[in-house]
């Protein structure tokens, strides 16, 4: 038997139903999504800006009874 809970996170290469399908293959059902953006650093000239290149989604998810 799984976990009761388990954190699936959207991989690069795949999509958000891809990630969904992975999940409900293993027995578990998406109960909280969460987003983080991803930033990457630029210089310019002597400041640093942060900008977002793209973001993280993570779907916590409980197992299916």
């Amino acid at each position: 038997m799984g976990k009761k809970k388990l954190q699936f996170e959207v991989q690069e290469n795949e999509s958000i139903e891809d990630c969904l399908n992975r999940m409900k293959q293993q027995g578990y059902v998406p109960v909280r999504r969460t987003e983080k953006p991803i930033f990457q650093e630029v210089k310019k000239g002597n400041e640093t800006i942060y900008e977002p290149i793209g973001r993280q989604i993570v779907f916590e998810a409980k197992l299916i009874d």
